[in-house]
């Protein structure tokens, strides 16, 4: 039985989760945040957004309680990705501020639902879900999300963690480069280093000539075939004689 413990653990989760994303873009400018950070276009405004999007509907019109705001479309022919990028014409406290509200409509959700109220996701292959199904989404994609957000700040200014009060000490370039390098030297290593758990190639190949030698010597069905013609002709042939 889902009870009313896991509800609000899941919750609680999710509302540490949200904030660290938040948390991700506090002490950029306005570049920092929004420029691509990855060959696919991927950045920290940008995962915010798209957070905000997917969360009003899985919390909204999910459970026919849909966000009363209106959002960025996501799935026409020209909106594909737009979700995940902001124009020069969004703010930060626009689509920060937009977040936000969500949290709010998507916490009012959860506590007038029963966990095991029912939803229906119709682009879901199994639609018909739980509020215990949503839950665990959302906080698997935003801790997903906030997983490739620690990555992009890291590459901005070196800085890790969920919140201010865990965040990974700022090391100065010096110790950033000799990380890196003692790690690079490590990767490079491994790869002339023969792994014990992977066969080499002589081995490999005194294997196959096992197995072929096995294959040698085990019957085909053509002989099996042959010896039984011969051993019955054998019985005939000697019955006939005596």
């Amino acid at each position: 039985m889902i009870d009313d413990f896991a509800k609000e653990h899941l919750h609680s989760d999710l509302r540490e989760i949200r904030e660290a994303m938040l948390w991700k873009l506090d002490g950029l400018g306005e570049y920092d945040i929004r420029r691509p950070l990855t060959p696919t276009g991927t950045n920290l405004l940008g995962l915010v957004k798209h957070l905000s999007i997917w969360e009003s509907r899985y919390f909204g019109e999910v459970f026919d309680r849909p966000f009363p705001e209106h959002l960025p479309r996501w799935d026409g022919a020209n909106e594909h990705g737009a979700d995940m990028w902001a124009t020069e014409h969004e703010t930060r406290g626009e689509i920060v501020g937009r977040y936000r509200r969500v949290w709010e409509h998507s916490d009012a959700t959860i506590t007038a639902l029963a966990i095991d109220s029912p939803g229906h996701v119709p682009w879901w292959p199994r639609p018909d879900v739980k509020l215990f199904n949503i839950l665990v989404h959302m906080l698997t994609e935003t801790s997903r999300h906030v997983g490739h957000a620690d990555i992009l700040r890291e590459q901005l200014d070196g800085s890790t963690g969920t919140r201010a009060q865990y965040a990974t000490p700022h090391h100065d370039a010096a110790f950033r480069e000799a990380q890196y390098a003692k790690i690079e030297r490590a990767a490079k290593a491994a790869v002339n280093k023969p792994d014990p758990a992977t066969p080499s190639d002589g081995l490999r190949a005194l294997r196959g000539a096992d197995q072929d030698q096995t294959a040698m010597k085990r019957p085909s069905s053509r002989d099996l075939h042959l010896r039984a013609a011969a051993q019955a002709f054998s019985e005939e042939t000697g019955a006939a004689g005596t």
